[in-house]
């Protein structure tokens, strides 16, 4: 389970718990763990996480993710979820981890660079909000790549939700579409990681 751009807050810990809770083994890393952790309010976390080298951030999370499929108690498939700059991440992992991948679940996230979208194969459950400029204008360009190359994916925008929608300690969260949103998540887990 990937934070957004503040590092690991309450919201993303209880979605981690979410996933525990519907029977998988969840790791939420923080990625301000290195500059002492959350710091205990999202500005804060934000502008913390704006000074990491984001370079070494996306190894640790690579490094997070491999620790994950690798732990005793896996069952040596791995998936991530994850928000806003999480989201992102996950794009960022199906194209690093290749078939290390077996599920991705980007949240409104950033696509891969148009020159990675092609290695890309890792089956996709990807979430847009409607009035999401910057991260809706990536969209059609990543799907077409996705379709040329037959990865599988799904994609489903949620009617009248902001970016954020599934974060319910904001003003932007929207509790049918976070619900929604979440039992297909879970489901696609259910089908790709069991």
């Amino acid at each position: 389970v990937i934070h957004e751009n503040r590092g690991l807050n309450p919201y993303i810990e209880d979605v981690a718990r979410r996933a525990a809770v519907a029977g998988f083994l969840a790791l939420a890393p923080d990625g301000l763990a290195p500059v002492g952790g959350y710091p205990g309010n999202d500005d804060a976390g934000r502008e913390l996480q704006a000074t990491l080298d984001q370079a070494k951030l996306r190894q640790d999370m690579i490094n997070s993710a491999r620790y994950l499929k690798g732990h005793p108690q896996s069952n040596g498939r791995l998936g991530a979820v994850g928000f806003c700059w999480g989201g992102g991440m996950v794009n960022h992992l199906a194209v690093t981890l290749g078939d290390e991948l077996a599920a991705g679940v980007p949240f409104y996230g950033a696509t891969p660079a148009a020159a990675d979208m092609p290695r890309v194969r890792t089956p996709l459950l990807i979430h847009y909000a409607e009035d999401d400029e910057r991260i809706n204008a990536m969209g059609p360009a990543y799907q077409a790549a996705l379709e040329a190359s037959g990865t599988p994916f799904e994609a489903h925008f949620y009617p009248g939700t902001r970016h954020g929608f599934h974060n319910n300690s904001t003003p932007r969260y929207d509790e049918a579409a976070a619900k929604l949103a979440w039992e297909r998540t879970l489901a696609f887990f259910g089908r790709h990681l069991r």
